[in-house]
């Protein structure tokens, strides 16, 4: 199994989720075995097609047989990569799960009150690979200082 970091940037108009107005405006992913392979794309620079199928292509090279995603918020970065997966190439190679890396850590740490984002070392920005190299550190962090397995 390959964890693979996903953040998506997104418009939020009046109903702010997939297919509802909005759009997703980025896109980064950071392969969590060796964070320096990344995977960018502005929306408002190539049209949505070649950028999911350029992202499908990527997570078939790097993402192994069985491409794990996780986020920061998988329910907003899932539900948009989901979307445009099925939208545009009508399959998504992340199957229909993810895991959410705040759910992670509060299981860990036995507490639904903490948060992880004190074990980021790149700044969340807002840009896509940023929030996603932050997460990536903290899952790290979690997997080598705090005994997580994955």
């Amino acid at each position: 199994m390959s964890w693979i970091m996903v953040d998506a940037e997104a418009t939020l108009s009046d109903k702010p989720c997939p297919g509802c107005d909005s759009i997703m405006t980025e896109l980064g992913a950071v392969l969590v075995s060796d964070p320096s392979i990344i995977f960018y794309a502005d929306f408002t620079q190539e049209h949505p097609v070649s950028v999911i199928t350029r992202f499908a292509d990527w997570i078939f090279e790097y993402g192994g047989s069985r491409p794990m995603f996780i986020s920061d918020n998988n329910g907003f970065d899932w539900g948009w990569v989901n979307y445009y997966f099925w939208i545009y190439l009508g399959f998504n190679p992340f199957g229909h799960s993810s895991t959410n890396l705040g759910s992670l850590y509060k299981g860990m740490v036995k507490d639904t009150y903490k948060n992880f984002k004190h074990l980021r070392k790149t700044k969340h920005t807002h840009h896509p690979v940023d929030d996603a190299m932050g997460n990536v550190e903290a899952l790290i962090y979690m997997r080598d200082k705090m005994g997580l397995q994955i």
